[in-house]
């Protein structure tokens, strides 16, 4: 495949997908609905992804209803009917009744969570849409591409029991990967044939709890000299938060079941290129200099945390979306999740927000510029330079 031009990245390159046939309904064992019109479920929805999955709904004529705690942004969609429960305590009374065309589960952590609400809802929707991760996937010795049929990481039973909470799942981050693989098995034995697990891989956009993208964006807006990691040509992965959404709502109108990797893009995007299109969009004075991996390791620059999106060799790895885009994933261009990102980083961060735990903080940049331009002659060059 070529590599990708500035104007395709910076226009509707990006937002292209591969044209085919859709895959067939896979819903012959679904249960026939009595409704006066489309009628969708949220299993959280008022957190990032949430919200994103309910304007799609919306803008395709659905009806949403809200199932959560009540908890996160309880103010928002005053408009919409909402259930309340708890999926820790299996205080699932809410959605004892009620019938609906499709369910997006963005709140499934715990694998007991996920098989008790699939059952409980099996007779009275038509599809499940779950919301998975990249991280389900075993590590890949030597880095490379995954697909849809890479290895999966387990768990011994005696763990899984373990974990009976959301919070015990983001307490012990080791386990999120197993027990996500998990859950998508418990909705498919729910429902069989009914089910569409999405493994996103990054989630960028507007509330975006993270700062994974907009670290680059906002720096690359800063100006100045930009300290940028190992080689340029290095591919990145992320998804609009957005686009996510839309898949949601799409793929499960559509009954596509089956396990799809929601990581972008159409074409591949290296890291030279984003940092480009930030500089473009954002119509900044930023000055690249690419710093070798091998240095940035042995300064203890921690890969994907201070400089995120970046993985040095062997560990980067990139997940295939080919089966998602040939299946209708049309992702939008680059250029437009930068320029949303930069607008909402400013509407809620004022000029003295210091990074957290993603992103490296400007003097620790200014230190590592200094020690790789006072280097011996004689030592690593990054890719690209001479």
């Amino acid at each position: 495949m070529p590599p990708l031009n500035r104007r395709d990245f910076l226009g509707a390159g990006l937002g292209l997908a591969l044209s085919s046939p859709l895959l067939p309904a896979v819903a012959s064992t679904a249960p026939r609905l009595r409704r006066n019109g489309k009628k969708m479920l949220v299993l959280g929805g008022t957190r990032f992804l949430g919200p994103a999955v309910v304007h799609a709904a919306q803008a395709a004529g659905y009806e949403v209803t809200l199932f959560n705690r009540g908890k996160s942004n309880p103010e928002s969609f005053p408009e919409l009917e909402k259930r309340r429960g708890d999926r820790d305590t299996g205080d699932l009374d809410a959605l004892a009744e009620g019938e609906w065309d499709l369910v997006v589960d963005t709140s499934g952590y715990v694998p007991e969570h996920v098989r008790a609400t699939a059952r409980l809802l099996a007779d009275r929707v038509q599809h499940y849409v779950f919301i998975s991760t990249c991280s389900v996937y075993a590590p890949s010795p030597g880095g490379g591409d995954l697909g849809e049929d890479g290895a999966i990481q387990t768990l011994p039973e005696g763990e899984v029991m373990k974990i009976r909470t959301i919070g015990e799942v983001f307490r012990q981050m080791q386990f999120y990967g197993p027990l996500k693989a998990l859950c998508e098995q418990a909705a498919e034995a729910a429902m069989p044939g009914r089910v569409t697990s999405f493994r996103p891989g990054v989630i960028v956009g507007r509330d975006d709890p993270t700062d994974r993208f907009s670290y680059w964006a906002i720096r690359v807006e800063q100006g100045g000299e930009v300290l940028c990691p190992g080689d340029p040509d290095a591919r990145v992965q992320f998804t609009d938060v957005r686009d996510l959404g839309e898949f949601c709502v799409d793929f499960g109108a559509a009954r596509k079941a089956g396990v799809y990797n929601a990581a972008g893009f159409a074409m591949p995007v290296t890291m030279q290129e984003l940092l480009h299109g930030c500089k473009i969009v954002l119509g900044a004075d930023a000055r690249f200099t690419w710093v070798g991996a091998d240095f940035l390791m042995q300064n203890q620059v921690r890969p994907f945390v201070e400089l995120p999106l970046w993985l040095p060799e062997p560990y980067a790895v990139y997940f295939g979306n080919d089966k998602g885009v040939a299946a209708g994933m049309e992702f939008r261009p680059v250029g437009d999740t930068i320029r949303e990102m930069v607008e909402w980083f400013h509407e809620v961060r004022d000029g003295s927000y210091r990074w957290g735990t993603y992103g490296m903080q400007p003097e620790r940049e200014a230190e590592l510029l200094a020690a790789w331009r006072a280097r011996p002659a004689e030592t690593e060059l990054a890719p690209g330079q001479g």
